[in-house]
């Protein structure tokens, strides 16, 4: 992680206290002076403030059943962050893995581990996302297997060179789907269902990797299980 996130983790400053103390030379990493806050360390350097060792506390990791009109941001904007809805010290130190739109709803991972974060939104992870997606338009029976078909194959959004990677659309009822992708592109899903002439009028993510929504309640939060946090480790 960046040396001067490792700091507030280690200590009780804020961001801006710790690119203070780099700058007057007080921050040492493995015996040498450190001054660049965007310099990247791991557990095992030996980093000294002052003389006194530093040990960052233990990672945090997150779900939480995001409403509407919020968004999964550390800074408020139009609409306020998800972390309002997060009551622990420094929640704003911690940062969402793979973000949803202000509409969408649904499943978000939060942590203050980037690594980990990294390992649930690469595409090269190949983590599958579970989606329940309303539609303005019904599909009809005689149009539901050129349609499955066409999202195993992929999309040609618009503006993109390649296309999506295979999806797995299974239909719940004329205008509700479940949809399984495998990568985070920009609106992606709201893309792939207007590329096929549809509009998506609601979506809700459901699922991350093994991890599920279950009966969480909207805008409540729970710690991850360890066994929730070992599949991105």
């Amino acid at each position: 992680m960046r040396l001067d996130k490792f700091i507030c983790k280690s200590t009780e400053l804020t961001r801006n206290e710790a690119k203070k103390l780099l700058k007057k030379g007080v921050v040492f990493v493995n015996g040498e002076v450190a001054k660049d806050a965007a310099m990247q360390v791991h557990e095992n350097n030996a980093i000294t403030l002052d003389g006194e060792k530093l040990t960052a506390r233990q990672s945090r990791y997150l779900m939480l059943h995001k409403v509407a009109e919020t968004i999964c941001s550390n800074v408020d904007e139009v609409y306020p962050s998800v972390l309002h809805y997060i009551d622990l010290e420094k929640a704003f130190d911690l940062h969402i893995a793979g973000r949803l739109d202000a509409d969408t709803t649904g499943l978000v991972l939060i942590t203050d581990d980037g690594r980990w974060s990294h390992n649930v939104i690469s595409p090269k992870k190949e983590c599958p996302k579970v989606y329940r997606v309303w539609l303005r338009d019904d599909i009809l029976p005689q149009q539901l297997g050129a349609l499955i078909e066409h999202f195993k194959i992929g999309i040609q959004l618009q503006g993109e060179a390649q296309l999506t990677r295979p999806a797995i659309l299974e239909q719940v009822d004329t205008d509700e789907v479940l949809l399984t992708i495998t990568e985070g592109k920009y609106h992606q899903v709201k893309r792939m269902f207007a590329a096929v002439g549809n509009r998506v009028e609601k979506l809700h993510r459901e699922k991350v990797g093994s991890i599920e929504l279950a009966d969480l309640a909207p805008g409540e939060w729970r710690y991850l299980t360890q066994d929730e946090v070992a599949q991105f480790l």
